[in-house]
């Protein structure tokens, strides 16, 4: 389908959703929200895409929410912060969390708010140099949404998680691969040829294993080790009848590359 808010684009295995608002910096709207969850489902029944992609068009990734969209005409009732979250941003950020191939976003600028949530509930997050982060909530007033009090603490642990978003101080990149809130900072020219190797290796993996692998890692967070260990017991049995399992054996005797086809 065409979008108006959004740039969607598939090939090769390798899915890529930019967020197209570059004058809003981004900035989630309604219809965005309505654009993004078609996406992510079209991605999550199209059984050839392997990695999914995400970033921004422009200067940023995403400022968050645009207020514009909320606004209220004069006399009216205020708008129903919850209903919003309910409505959009739990959706998207439980569909970009239960999608079962691997996501990566590419954050080229600032990360604001929801936006910086947004990320963080990605797999893999790569910026440029020049990126930030800022969880912004308590300068308006309002709590994180989009996940940002479940993810900041696992990643950075819970005072430093306190810190930012008690203070909403700017995180630049170079910080924020220190605390592990991104995993790659790139020189700003070398963010799409950077986010696409890294996709295209991830892609050209055997992906059953590739997808077991996300499942048995967001499991772990939340089992103990003698039920995690089971799980992987009960998942190697099946990856190790796969014919990728055999064509990875074979090319490792061979000395080759392997050739997976995800079977």
């Amino acid at each position: 389908m065409a979008y108006e808010s959004i740039l969607f684009q598939s090939a090769d295995g390798i899915a890529r959703i930019t967020l197209n608002r570059p004058d809003r910096l981004n900035s989630f709207t309604s219809a965005m929200h309505a654009e993004l969850r078609e996406a992510l489902a079209q991605v999550s029944g199209d059984r050839s895409v392997r990695v999914l992609l995400l970033t921004g068009a422009g200067r940023g990734f995403c400022a968050g929410q645009d207020l514009s969209d909320r606004a209220v005409a004069p006399g009216g009732a205020p708008v129903d912060l919850g209903e919003s979250i309910e409505n959009n941003y739990r959706p998207l950020v439980l569909a970009l969390r239960s999608l079962p191939l691997p996501v990566v976003c590419a954050v080229n600028g600032v990360a604001a708010g929801a936006g910086a949530n947004i990320a963080l509930a990605c797999d893999i997050v790569i910026a440029t140099q020049s990126a930030s982060f800022i969880q912004a909530f308590c300068k308006i007033g309002l709590i994180p949404d989009s996940g940002g009090t479940y993810f900041l603490p696992r990643l950075v642990g819970a005072a430093k998680a306190l810190e930012l978003l008690w203070t909403a101080d700017f995180i630049e990149a170079p910080e924020a691969h220190r605390l592990g809130i991104v995993q790659r900072v790139v020189p700003d020219a070398e963010l799409k040829d950077a986010t696409y190797a890294l996709a295209r290796q991830i892609a050209d993996g055997p992906q059953i294993p590739v997808r077991m692998i996300k499942r048995l890692v967001y499991q772990s967070l939340k089992l103990d080790l003698r039920t995690h260990l089971d799980l992987v017991s009960s998942h190697m049995s099946i990856v190790r009848q796969t014919a990728d399992h055999a064509e990875g054996v074979a090319a490792f005797k061979e000395k080759r590359p392997a050739n997976f086809r995800g079977k």
